[in-house]
């Protein structure tokens, strides 16, 4: 039997692009939010390509204010339940790394989600089919009212 082309896709391994970024649910799973968020906090930090000291220094380049890599710590520690990261530095360590999937554990809280701006198009367009196939259904109800009451 011939071998396959390297060059073609195996359809029925192929699996659609994921839309929502978001941590696996074992990594942050917790008894409360604030232990989620921390690690969460804590997963951000241990995949970065960067060093806590690197992240720090970038995180206070952007905010204009010092954060250290000692506060990182506490901000990645379930037991430290005084020092959760404020809304602000949570933003600064999403800049610095570029984890969005900090933004997607609050999102998911009122049942949102966090997507690329690229599929808003495409959102739209989901929408707007909904819409016309409920003209379409409305449509075609008046119609038969209409057939009805000649």
């Amino acid at each position: 039997m011939p071998r396959p082309c390297p060059d073609t896709m195996d359809l029925l391994t192929w699996e659609p692009q994921e839309f929502v970024e978001r941590f696996e649910e074992n990594a942050v799973r917790a008894v409360s939010l604030r232990t989620r968020i921390a690690k969460a906090v804590s997963e951000t930090l241990r995949s970065s390509d960067l060093s806590r000291c690197e992240t720090a220094r970038r995180m206070s380049d952007w905010l204009g204010e010092e954060v250290s890599k000692h506060i990182l710590d506490a901000y990645a520690s379930e037991a430290r339940d005084a020092h959760t990261i404020p809304y602000i530095r949570l933003l600064a360590l999403v800049q610095v790394t570029g984890d969005v999937r900090l933004l997607q554990i609050g999102a998911e809280i009122f049942d949102r989600s966090v997507i690329d701006d690229r599929y808003l198009d495409w959102i739209e367009v989901g929408q707007l089919a909904e819409r016309k196939d409920a003209v379409g259904r409305a449509f075609d109800a008046a119609r038969r009212r209409a057939r009805r009451s000649r």
